[in-house]
């Protein structure tokens, strides 16, 4: 492995948890492998690791952006990720909220229902 990889792994593990890089990487086949290496690299190690914006914003950015995108299979993932690097359920709803207003309340309600469960299920393991 070469360093920016080792990087991504890392920046990936600080923002998803253990937990989650260990079923993903466990879950890596040969048709797979190709894309969780891109991610690794690009999304963790070169733009999640860049200096110009802290964790939280990037998290902030991200819930806002899955939110208007419709992407509901990652969200709950980065709502998890949100609270592991400091946000609370009260910024997220925030994030949600101002989103409502310039991607539309149905992507939004849909985001605040999956957030609700992703927060519900955190504080049901915490």
């Amino acid at each position: 492995m070469d360093d920016l990889h080792e990087g991504g792994m890392s920046v990936r593990r600080e923002v998803l948890g253990d937990a989650h890089v260990d079923r993903a990487v466990a879950g890596t086949t040969d048709f797979t492998a190709t894309f969780q290496d891109f991610i690794t690299r690009y999304a963790w190690g070169s733009v999640w690791a860049r200096d110009g914006l802290d964790r939280r914003t990037r998290s902030c950015v991200t819930l806002a952006v899955l939110t208007a995108l419709h992407c509901h299979e990652e969200l709950a993932m980065h709502v998890r990720a949100a609270r592991r690097i400091g946000l609370t359920p009260e910024e997220i709803g925030e994030v949600l909220l101002h989103t409502a207003v310039y991607a539309g309340v149905p992507a939004a309600n849909a985001a605040f229902k999956i957030a609700q469960g992703a927060l519900a299920d955190d504080e049901a393991t915490a």
